[in-house]
C-alpha cells in the first residue's frame, strides 16, 4: 500500500488530487475543533459522557464538544439509505435509478434536499440536548436572546451537515476515493491518540508501575494491553480476508454459429461477495437500538426506577439485551439488503437471453431457485461475519474489563475498507495513465 502511495506521489495529476484530499480533511478536522456560537463545548461534552459512540465515531468527536462539524455525515447517510430503500416502494424512484445517468443525477439531488431536510430535524434536536443538559451559554433561558440563539445554533449545525455533503463531493471530482467515505475514514482515525492513551495507561501507569511499586496485578494489565493489540491486528487481517472472499458460480455459454464465425462457448462465473451489505446492516441496527439512548439523553434527569428504568437500562450498549438484539438485527438488515439489491428471477432470465446456463440447472425457475440458495447462504455467513466483528469488541471489554477503546468493529471495518478501496483507485487511475494504449 505505501509502495503504491509512493508511486502515486511521482505523478503530478494524482498528487494534485492527493494534496485536495489532504487539504479538504484538514477543513473538516478544523471544523470539527470549532464550537458552535451560544454553546458550552466543555459543559456539553462533561454531560455528554459515553452517551452515543456512533455519533462520536461518525463526527470524530465533534459531537460531544457541539462543534460545527458535529452532525457530520450521518444526515447524507441516513438519507441515502431512505432513499435506496425507497427506490424499491415507488415506482418513479425506480425508473429513475434504472434511467442511466441522468436518472442517477436526478435522485443525487433528491438525496441532497432529504440530507438538508434531516439535517434540520437533528439540528433542532441537538439544541434540545444542549438545552437541557445546561450546556447553553445563555445569560437568559427566554426572551429574544433564547430565540435568536436557538436559529443560530440550529442554522450552524444544518449548514455543518450540508457543507460536510460538499466537501464529499469535492472529492469526488477532484480527489482521491469515495468522499464520504474518506471524511468517515478522517473521523474514526482522529480517535485513534484516545484509544493509544488507554492502552499505554493499561500497559505502562496500571502495569510497569504497578510491578515496580510490588503489586503483582501489574502483570495482568500488560498482557491485557499486549492481548488488545494481537487481537487488534487479528482483526485487520479478518476484515481484508472476509472483504476478498467471494461465492463463483459458475456458468456456461452456449456456441453460436454467425456466418462462417463461431461465437460463444466461454464459461465465465457470476461473483457473489460474502460480505455484499458492507456495513450498512450494522449502521442501519445501530441506528434503532441507538434512539432510546438519544431520547434519554434529552431528558434534564433519566429515569433510573419502574419501566423506564429498566428500559433505557436495557438499551445500554453494554446489556445482554442489547448485545443479543444487535447481532439479530445485523443477521435481519444483511438479508434485507441483499434482497433488495439482487433478484434472483431477473438475474436467470438475464443468463437466458445472453445464452447462458449454470451447469446442472435448468433455466428459468430452477436456476433462480439454485442462485437464491446461494444467495441465502452465502448473505448468512457474511451476516454472522458482520456480527462478530461488530460485537466482539464489545464482549472482550464485558468480560476482560478493558473500557475506554474508541475503535470499535464497524470503525475498523469501515477504516479497512475505505483504504483498501482508495489504494484500489489508486493502483486503477496509475494503470489507465500508464497505458499507451493500441495506436502506438
Amino acid at each position: 500500500m505505501f509502495q503504491t502511495l509512493r508511486n502515486a506521489w511521482k505523478i503530478e495529476d494524482l498528487r494534485k488530487k492527493m494534496l485536495f484530499t489532504v487539504f479538504i480533511i484538514l477543513i473538516f478536522r478544523i471544523g470539527s475543533a470549532v464550537t458552535v456560537p451560544f454553546v458550552d463545548g466543555a459543559a456539553l461534552r462533561d454531560a455528554m459522557g459515553g452517551a452515543s459512540n456512533y455519533l462520536m465515531m461518525m463526527s470524530g468527536g465533534g459531537f460531544s464538544t457541539g462543534s460545527i462539524f458535529a452532525l457530520s455525515i450521518t444526515p447524507y447517510i441516513n438519507a441515502s439509505i431512505i432513499i435506496q430503500l425507497l427506490t424499491v416502494a415507488i415506482p418513479y424512484l425506480e425508473r429513475l435509478a434504472k434511467d442511466g445517468e441522468a436518472g442517477r443525477k436526478k435522485l443525487g439531488q433528491i438525496t441532497r434536499y432529504t440530507t438538508v431536510i434531516l439535517g434540520l430535524i437533528l439540528a433542532v434536536a441537538y439544541y434540545l440536548l444542549a438545552r437541557n443538559r445546561g450546556a447553553l451559554a445563555l445569560e437568559a433561558e427566554t426572551g429574544f436572546g433564547a430565540w435568536f440563539a436557538a436559529i443560530v445554533i440550529i442554522l450552524c449545525f444544518t449548514a455543518g451537515s450540508a457543507l460536510m455533503m460538499w466537501l464529499g463531493e469535492q472529492i469526488n471530482e477532484k480527489g482521491i476515493g469515495n468522499g464520504i467515505s474518506i471524511l468517515l475514514f478522517a473521523g474514526i482515525l482522529s480517535s485513534i491518540p484516545s484509544a493509544a492513551t488507554y492502552l499505554w495507561a493499561y500497559f505502562y501507569d496500571w502495569g510497569i508501575k504497578a510491578l515496580q511499586a510490588g503489586d503483582s496485578s501489574g502483570l495482568g494489565w500488560m498482557l491485557k494491553a499486549i492481548l488488545v493489540i494481537v487481537l487488534f491486528l487479528a482483526m485487520v487481517a479478518f476484515i481484508v480476508f472476509m472483504g476478498d472472499a467471494e461465492r463463483r458460480i459458475p456458468v456456461q455459454y452456449a456456441k453460436k454459429v454467425v456466418g462462417r464465425k463461431m461465437y460463444g462457448g466461454q464459461n465465465t462465473y457470476i461473483p457473489i461477495k460474502v460480505n455484499m451489505s458492507g456495513v450498512m446492516p450494522i449502521i442501519l441496527a445501530v441506528s434503532i437500538l441507538g434512539l432510546p439512548g438519544i431520547i434519554s439523553s434529552f431528558m434534564s434527569k433519566v429515569p433510573t426506577e419502574g419501566f423506564w428504568g429498566w428500559f433505557f437500562s436495557a438499551f445500554r450498549e453494554d446489556s445482554w439485551l442489547y448485545i443479543i438484539l444487535y447481532f439479530l438485527m445485523i443477521i435481519g438488515f444483511a438479508f434485507f439488503y441483499v434482497t433488495i439489491q439482487y433478484n434472483p428471477t431477473e438475474m436467470a432470465n438475464n443468463l437466458r437471453k445472453n445464452g447462458g446456463a449454470i451447469p446442472g440447472q435448468r433455466a428459468g425457475k430452477s436456476t433462480a431457485d439454485y442462485i437464491k440458495r446461494v444467495l441465502n447462504k452465502v448473505t448468512f455467513i457474511g451476516a454472522l461475519f458482520l456480527g462478530v466483528i461488530a460485537l466482539f469488541p464489545s464482549l472482550f471489554g464485558k468480560f476482560s474489563g478493558v473500557q475506554g477503546l474508541t475503535i470499535g468493529g464497524t470503525s475498523m471495518m469501515i477504516v479497512v475498507g475505505v483504504a483498501l478501496e482508495t489504494v484500489q483507485q489508486i493502483e486503477s487511475q496509475m494503470m489507465m495513465r500508464h497505458y499507451k494504449g493500441f495506436l502506438d
